[in-house]
């Protein structure tokens, strides 16, 4: 029994350098003006994701244009996740009132499910200044209501108020989206 014990503790140092290691080269940055095509490009290639999801006449191509994308810059901040240089993940930070929003959240397909998102929403809530942070996401895209839902965000009744009081977005996509909101401490 000792034996094995001691060959588990050994794995398990093995681990964590290696995930220490494997986190070396990533940043979260910032991201800035001259990154709005990187940011375009994560968003588009991300946002695959909603086409035959959500309703036809609210997806189009590209899903965020690069003239939508630099309006957004200019009303909020982008901090993306980089590894080796390399823009992976993007999400939107935008305080609106009283309260915080998350905007334009985005992972690249290939590195989903790896904590991306999960590390940037973390570092984003370290940053919010108000009591309330909400997200809004379509209705039917159930994969990202389960993201944060699993983080602690509960669908919020009031979707339709919310949405008008902070966002900025046509009746159509009210129609067809939730709000999730988290109150911090």
């Amino acid at each position: 029994m000792a034996g094995w014990g001691l060959r588990c503790r050994k794995k398990r140092r093995k681990r964590k350098s290696r995930r220490f290691s494997e986190f070396v080269s990533v940043v979260i940055k910032q991201c800035q003006p001259q990154d709005i095509e990187t940011i375009y490009t994560v968003i588009n290639e991300a946002a695959e994701a909603y086409r035959g999801v959500i309703p036809s006449d609210c997806y189009h191509e590209p899903y965020m244009s690069i003239d939508e994308l630099s309006r957004e810059m200019e009303e909020m901040s982008f901090f993306g996740w980089q590894d080796e240089g390399q823009l992976i993940g993007v999400m939107g930070f935008q305080r609106v009132k009283d309260v915080t929003l998350i905007r334009h959240a985005y992972v690249i397909t290939s590195w989903q499910r790896r904590g991306i998102g999960t590390k940037l929403l973390n570092y984003l809530k370290n940053l919010c200044e108000t009591q309330r942070l909400l997200v809004g996401t379509w209705a039917d895209a159930f994969w990202a209501i389960a993201f944060y839902e699993k983080r602690g965000f509960r669908l919020l009744p009031d979707k339709d108020g919310l949405l008008r009081a902070y966002w900025r977005i046509p009746d159509r996509q009210r129609e067809t989206s939730v709000v999730l909101g988290l109150e911090l401490s």
